[in-house]
């Protein structure tokens, strides 16, 4: 009688509602690991770009949407016709300003969530999406990826063991790089507050959330923050840029670190199709469709010419934190970490950490293995975590849960309201004080 074998387990179906650079990167996992999961559904309302990922994992047609409303009706349509959800899972990618929306909406039908960073583009929303994931019981992953790279889950380790004592205060640095500031914060979909959020947030949400994690179960008590714009205004516009408005009309453009000819056609021209020419045209990059988008697009801009409007936390356990997020570096996001304890120091810069131990005196050398993907393998690290949290039911794989993800982003919250008050914020009462504003308007909401 031969031995019995369990069958593996289906593969995890995803739906991406969103089919930028962040969604290409968490569904590429479905290609390089079919058994654990598929892509099954997508939404997306650019054409070329819908259709290219819609072929690239064999999405049938009946389940390739414009948009997320439509993916949801349908979805809708089948839990009440057949009682079943159209897949397991959905990574919501699309604007910041738009996932509460879409989590409420999702967690409502039972869908698990991986949701990108930030939650939210202001208090309410992301303790209303707190709400919607524990009402649902639903498993929940943020697109906080440093946590989850090789690298950070070695220097994790070395922090957790004990070896150097306690942890006393970090020093963090993220050199976002010159031209991927322009890119991304003056020229792109973060370039104006009111139509995303505070730079601190939409950027560095996730490296106050690694602070965080490094110094648990200690939390924040106390944030202090400074900052502001400070070049890329109209007073800074080189002189013999005169009236241009855009780079192809600018008489000084060659010599500009900003030229949006060199930041996204030469790199065309020259062969590399990836980031960030990939994110400003529909589909893939050509000298025609990214000339197109220089003239006529944001990214096209003069940086000079636009209307776009560092933290200190003290933690309960009495350790310091400061972090800087600066522009003007040649590094793009290669950020740069010390950490000090009370018998050694962790100094490390994303590829490799050196561990200074006082008191055997040895220096060692880590250089944890890039697995590729984004984020030196942080990207990879987080939605295999989370198909793998799906597959065994068990939040605590992705070592956070929603009220976690909460309150490293009320910490955010706290430092932008230090910085434009100009006080010292105390974390814990700024909590206190937006959670009892939001009960109380769902009690006004509950009583009309």
């Amino acid at each position: 009688m031969g031995m019995q074998t369990t069958p593996p387990p289906e593969p995890i179906r995803l739906a991406v509602m969103g089919c930028g650079q962040r969604g290409k990167n968490y569904a590429a996992y479905a290609l390089s690991e079919p058994t654990k999961c598929k892509v099954v559904a997508i939404a997306e309302p650019r054409p070329k770009t819908r259709k290219l990922v819609a072929d690239s994992y064999r999405v049938d047609q009946s389940l390739v949407f414009e948009s997320w409303t439509d993916f949801l009706e349908a979805s809708a349509e089948t839990i009440k016709t057949i009682g079943t959800r159209l897949a397991d899972a959905v990574l919501i990618t699309v604007q910041d300003h738009m996932h509460t929306e879409l989590v409420e909406a999702f967690a409502a039908q039972g869908y698990h969530i991986l949701c990108e960073k930030p939650m939210a583009t202001n208090i309410e929303h992301c303790l209303r999406m707190e709400s919607a994931v524990k009402k649902a019981g639903i498993i929940f992953g943020m697109g906080h990826v440093l946590r989850y790279s090789p690298y950070t889950k070695a220097v994790t380790e070395v922090v957790r063991s004990g070896k150097l004592g306690a942890l006393v205060n970090a020093v963090h640095v993220e050199p976002v790089g010159h031209y991927h500031f322009a890119h991304s914060y003056v020229r792109g979909s973060w370039s104006r507050e009111a139509d995303s959020s505070f730079s601190l947030m939409t950027k560095s949400c996730h490296d106050i959330d690694i602070l965080c994690h490094w110094l648990s179960p200690s939390t924040p008590s106390q944030v202090s923050s400074f900052g502001g714009l400070q070049h890329f205004r109209k007073s800074e516009k080189p002189t013999g840029a005169g009236e241009a408005a855009r780079c192809f009309d600018c008489a000084v453009e060659k010599d500009c670190p900003y030229s949006a000819k060199r930041i996204y056609l030469d790199k065309v021209t020259a062969g590399s199709l990836g980031w960030p020419s990939s994110t400003i045209v529909d589909g893939i990059p050509d000298i025609e469709n990214i000339t197109e988008a220089l003239r006529y697009g944001p990214y096209g801009r003069c940086v000079y010419e636009h209307d776009n409007d560092v933290v200190n936390i003290q933690y309960s356990s009495g350790a310091t934190a400061s972090f800087t997020m600066v522009a003007f570096t040649s590094l793009i996001c290669d950020r740069q970490t010390r950490l000090h304890f009370t018998h050694g120091e962790i100094v490390g810069d994303m590829k490799t950490f050196t561990v200074n131990n006082f008191r055997t005196g040895q220096s060692t050398v880590h250089k944890p293995k890039d697995e590729g993907g984004g984020h030196g393998g942080g990207d990879l690290g987080l939605i295999s975590t989370f198909v793998e949290a799906i597959r065994e039911g068990n939040q605590e794989l992705l070592g956070t849960d929603v009220t976690d993800v909460l309150k490293s982003h009320l910490t955010v919250f706290a430092a932008e309201q230090s910085r434009r008050q100009g006080t010292v914020v105390n974390c814990e009462e700024f909590e206190r004080l937006a959670r009892l504003q939001f009960e109380s308007a769902r009690s006004e909401e509950d009583g009309h």
